[in-house]
């Protein structure tokens, strides 16, 4: 009887499971669509911080914060291309990061090159929604075998061209703001010099802006020109920082701008999902709606 009474219960535990479940995951498709019935950002960074402190706080090895974390990419990665946004930005690995112990570097990229390469496989997320990938930063620095798997990558992601090539999602790896700005300084006076002219005329923002790494690989994307020009999509429309850290990290501070809004949201990164994500796009959506009003 009792043997009996326990497969009921643990039945009865199962279908509710299932169902919650399934009730989630609908509640979940209605309220993205509802949300995608508004404006919608084209360009989210992200700064994926905090995966040491969430492991360490439950007792875990930190590499198991940083593969937590690699999940918590996948779902939000997901949301964005659900909501058509555009272009996704992430602060994967800072240049400064290899002063780190040696192990968790080693650990960090091996994780980067395996979770990385998953989302770019034949089927899976990046293929389903036409989503090019790009590694931006000194992938020099890079071990041999990183390295060539961001080659891989980005090979395999090129030929992602469903709805006219749809997004891409900017991987900063290794990579600081300040490089990338010295980076692109170089290519434009390379150019000039190229060109048989150099003046200081012609180093201008707008041919330093068309030098940086993100903006080509934002730029690939098959929009209007016109509608690029007036858009301004290489900007950030939204910067997101977890963990509750107030700073920018030298992340993309050329395409912050005065119209970038900075969040800075106490969730740890592992945990960081919709509900985190929420509010930001609602936020987001609220000032377009002023603007259009002219509040």
């Amino acid at each position: 009887m009792s043997v009996s009474t326990s497969t009921t219960a643990s039945i009865s535990q199962h279908l509710l499971s299932v169902f919650l479940h399934r009730f989630h995951a609908l509640a979940t498709t209605v309220l993205l669509y509802l949300l995608s019935l508004g404006p919608m950002p084209k360009h989210v960074g992200f700064v994926m911080d905090g995966n040491r402190r969430y492991a360490r706080g439950r007792g875990k090895r930190v590499v198991e914060g940083h593969t937590d974390g690699f999940q918590s990419l996948r779902r939000i990665l997901e949301v964005c291309l659900k909501l058509r946004i555009r272009a996704v930005s992430i602060y994967a690995f800072s240049i400064d990061n290899f002063s780190r112990d040696e192990e968790e570097v080693a650990e960090l990229m091996r994780l980067a090159k395996t979770r990385l390469m998953e989302l770019c496989e034949h089927g899976d997320l990046l293929q389903k929604y036409g989503v090019r990938i790009r590694f931006i930063g000194r992938r020099e620095m890079l071990p041999p075998d990183v390295r060539g798997a961001v080659e891989d990558m980005e090979r395999l992601t090129a030929r992602h061209t469903r709805r006219a090539l749809s997004g891409v999602l900017n991987v900063c790896c290794p990579y600081t703001s300040r490089d990338e700005i010295l980076g692109a300084v170089k290519r434009t006076v390379r150019d000039s010099c190229s060109e048989g002219r150099i003046s200081a005329s012609d180093i201008t923002s707008e041919n330093i802006y068309g030098n940086l790494e993100s903006c080509e690989s934002i730029s690939a994307l098959r929009i209007p020109s016109a509608q690029a020009r007036i858009d301004r999509s290489e900007d950030l429309d939204i910067f997101v920082r977890t963990s509750n850290v107030k700073r920018l990290s030298d992340f993309m501070m050329w395409q912050s701008s005065q119209d970038t809004q900075l969040h800075f949201v106490r969730t740890m990164w592992p945990e960081f999902g919709l509900t985190d994500m929420l509010p930001i796009l609602l936020g987001w959506q609220q000032k377009v709606w002023l603007a259009r009003l002219g509040h």
